[in-house]
C-alpha cells in the first residue's frame, strides 16, 4: 500500500514511528529463547543460509 507524502510529512513531523509495536505471544518468546541457546551453544544445524534454504526448499518447509 503506497504511502501519500502528506501521511510521510506528518509522521517525520511527529517523530514517532507509525504503527503500533507487536509484543510476541508466549510460544514466539520460547522459540526466540530457543535459537538464542542453539547460537551459544554453537549447535546451528547449517553453516551457511544457503543450505538452510536448500534444504528448506527440498522438504517443502517441514
Amino acid at each position: 500500500m503506497p504511502v501519500s507524502k502528506e501521511r510521510l510529512a506528518e509522521i517525520a513531523a511527529d517523530r514517532a514511528f507509525p504503527l503500533e509495536p507487536k509484543v510476541p505471544n508466549t510460544e514466539t518468546r520460547a522459540a526466540m529463547a530457543e535459537a538464542d541457546e542453539i547460537v551459544k551453544a554453537g549447535k546451528a544445524r547449517f553453516a551457511l543460509a544457503d543450505a538452510m534454504f536448500t534444504e528448506l526448499e527440498e522438504t517443502g518447509g517441514r
